[in-house]
């Protein structure tokens, strides 16, 4: 779309890549709203966290 991303998130369910919410389109939680895929993982390096959606937590949290 010609923006800029700021952080790059992967959907667990189907493997969509999208923006994170710091980017002006948010792909990612625009994905989560159309699809309902509740998971999804950052894919920065150095970085593994996970974020459930629906539960507003990280997995590893719980």
């Amino acid at each position: 779309m010609g923006e800029r991303w700021v952080h790059l998130r992967l959907c667990l369910t189907c493997g969509h890549v999208g923006c994170c919410d710091s980017s002006k389109n948010k792909h990612a939680t625009r994905h989560f709203r159309s699809t309902k895929h509740p998971l999804m993982r950052s894919i920065e390096p150095g970085e593994s966290w996970m974020w459930c959606y629906v539960d507003r937590v990280s997995p590893g949290d719980v």
